[in-house]
């Protein structure tokens, strides 16, 4: 199991039992999967944002330089790490509006989980 894989699985494990993981091993575990997304889906057409902790630009297509992105992706840093590691659909996250995708290629079905 990759690192990244090993925080944000511990970080679940901890929402799912109630309790309320380290907000710094959050941080640590948010980072590390939207840099795992960046690599497994290189690009720069998609900003993907996890508030507080980070964001990333990726997916193939327009290249982004200043101003609003093309396509934007956010999420909170649970539904983000649940879909990073594989225990969230996509179509489910959206269906439960846990996430707020707007533009072309927001769409990240087939990019989740990260590889």
């Amino acid at each position: 199991m990759t690192d990244w894989r090993r925080a944000a699985a511990d970080c679940l494990q901890q929402w799912q039992v109630g309790a309320e993981p380290d907000p710094a091993a959050v941080g640590v575990a948010v980072r590390l999967a939207l840099a795992a997304f960046a690599e497994s889906s290189p690009g720069h057409s998609v900003e993907v944002r996890v508030p507080p902790y980070g964001a990333v630009q990726a997916v193939p297509g327009v290249r982004h330089r200043r101003g609003t992105p093309p396509a934007v992706v956010e999420t909170d840093p649970r539904t983000w790490l649940a879909l990073a590691v594989g225990q969230l659909s996509w179509v489910e996250a959206t269906r439960q509006g846990d996430v707020w995708a707007s533009g072309e290629r927001s769409d990240l079905s087939d990019l989740l989980p990260v590889a």
